[in-house]
């Protein structure tokens, strides 16, 4: 009988990081599927769908498992890219941030993963973290860089704009997207997740 309790502990875990490899690999394709947005010479910014499944992850993985799907994910899409490698470290943190505030929200109250109000508070709440982030970043690196306040808040504003209709579309896509996911692997009964 303990034998059998700790094979079947053991498959959960094996299960668990399978999973949370997979969502992160969704993570790194995702976000490969992009529009660069040029902001002014040598600098620019992109609409992509990264972030819908940074917040998919948290929602459907929880904390822990969704951040390091997310900042997995994205940590690779930036290394791999030669332009975004310096600021792979960032990017891991940052979008670990977003998928653990999106995990940590939709699980507060004890309401379950399917209440779609919370759901759609806790992709915005991660949405808005990494705006923050993301942005609070390039206006420390371009002042330290020595740029002056008026181009760095010109900067600012257009990285802003962008990072906030990517977050807008991954809320809107993320949350109907986790519902489906939902009840797909509940009439497979595959409640993994």
């Amino acid at each position: 009988m303990k034998e059998k309790k700790q094979e079947k502990k053991e498959q959960s875990r094996v299960l668990q990081v399978t999973v949370t490899g997979l969502m992160a690999a969704l993570v790194f394709v995702a976000s490969m599927i992009q529009v660069p947005v040029p902001i002014s010479a040598g600098i620019e910014t992109r609409l992509h769908l990264g972030n819908v499944f940074c917040l998919l992850a948290g929602l459907l993985l929880g904390p822990v498992r969704g951040g390091l799907a997310a900042g997995v994910g994205s940590f690779f899409f930036d290394v791999i890219n030669p332009a975004y490698l310096p600021s792979a470290p960032f990017t891991f943190l940052f979008k670990f941030s977003m998928g653990a505030i999106c995990g940590k929200v939709a699980r507060l109250g004890g309401h379950g993963a399917d209440c779609v109000p919370l759901n759609f508070g806790a992709a915005a709440a991660g949405s808005i973290s990494y705006v923050i982030l993301y942005t609070g970043k390039g206006l420390v690196e371009n002042l330290l860089l020595g740029m002056e306040w008026a181009p760095a808040l010109a900067i600012l504003a257009t990285k802003f704009g962008v990072s906030a209709v990517n977050g807008l579309i991954a809320v809107a896509v993320s949350v109907p997207l986790c519902l489906l996911v939902r009840k797909s692997l509940s009439r497979s009964r595959m409640a993994l997740l």
